[in-house]
């Protein structure tokens, strides 16, 4: 008796003939004969064709995202500085300069600098926790598994936009009880947001650049604060670009900070104080073009940055 036994390989041939053994039992013994395959061997393309890497970065840095919300809610302590700084920042400026700047029109005025101020200061956070997971020996698990080194700070960067949008949460709750109101329609308010968390992703890059080059919390936290302070100061974000001396003026008008927070006064309908001095120029004309410009270029040069120093590091 003859049982006919298919044997199909991974991958498929050119030809229809699958490989193929022939089984015949002879006085209770079993004897094979194998035919070769016809054509040559092609093997299977991976799912999802040249999209994969995309797809693959996208759901390794959806699980890391995920470990890394978990994180903090179990330690809300991390939470701490995200909620304070900005509640600070808004008093102190408020109600310390306020009445020197303008009084009550100033402190509706400044609510569009304090959130592109805090946004930019949350990428310290971005770059302190990626390093504490560098010198913990996270990263170096994530290396060992199959994972797209693109996903590993992709999850981090995307997870960071939790602390960003409870900062913003908590600076329109402040401004609120300062007195800033909207003035426009919902349409312009939801281009406003949209922007302020394409800015707070463009700038975690940045602190993911920062982190994997320091590679230590330490160094990390000094380089991630080093660079704030005068982005932050030398823009139009609490005061006129146009008030500035000579190349600190041009510095302020095609700071990317300027541009968020005029394009964001701009979808609150938040006007400057009277006498107060309004920048001008093609950047403040065009401050919501820019600075989705801003956003995007500053993902396209410090996303490859960081992703080039992940390699680096895995390579060692």
């Amino acid at each position: 008796m003859t049982t006919p036994t298919t044997l199909t390989p991974r991958g498929r041939h050119a030809a229809p003939d699958d490989l193929t053994t022939e089984a015949t039992e002879t006085d209770g013994r079993t004897a094979g004969t194998a035919v070769a395959p016809r054509g040559p061997f092609v093997p299977d393309e991976p799912r999802g064709g040249v999209l994969a890497p995309l797809l693959a970065a996208a759901r390794d840095g959806w699980v890391v995202a995920r470990r890394n919300v978990v994180n903090v809610r179990r330690t809300p302590g991390a939470l701490v500085t995200g909620v304070a700084q900005p509640i600070i920042f808004v008093l102190i400026l408020a109600f310390v300069f306020g009445g020197a700047l303008g009084g009550d029109a100033y402190r509706e005025f400044l609510i569009g600098g304090i959130l592109a101020q805090t946004l930019t200061f949350n990428s310290s956070f971005t770059a302190v926790y990626l390093a504490k997971d560098l010198q913990s020996g996270l990263i170096d698990r994530f290396r060992s598994l199959p994972m797209s080194r693109v996903g590993v700070i992709l999850g981090r960067t995307t997870s960071d936009l939790v602390t960003s949008g409870i900062s913003i949460a908590v600076i329109v709750v402040c401004g609120l009880a300062i007195g800033w109101r909207v003035h426009t329609s919902i349409g312009p308010v939801l281009l406003a947001f949209g922007l302020l968390v394409l800015f707070a992703f463009a700038i975690s890059w940045i602190g993911a650049a920062i982190a994997l080059t320091a590679r230590s919390v330490e160094v990390a936290q000094s380089l991630g604060l080093l660079w704030l302070f005068p982005v932050c100061f030398i823009s139009g974000a609490f005061v006129s670009a146009d008030t500035l001396p000579g190349v600190l003026r041009t510095i302020a008008e095609w700071n990317p900070v300027t541009a968020v927070a005029t394009a964001v006064r701009q979808g609150f309908g938040n006007q400057p104080p009277e006498g107060f001095e309004v920048a001008t120029g093609w950047a403040a004309d065009n401050a919501t073009l820019y600075a989705f410009v801003c956003c995007i270029a500053i993902i396209a040069i410090f996303a490859p940055i960081a992703v080039g120093q992940y390699r680096r590091i895995s390579k060692r």
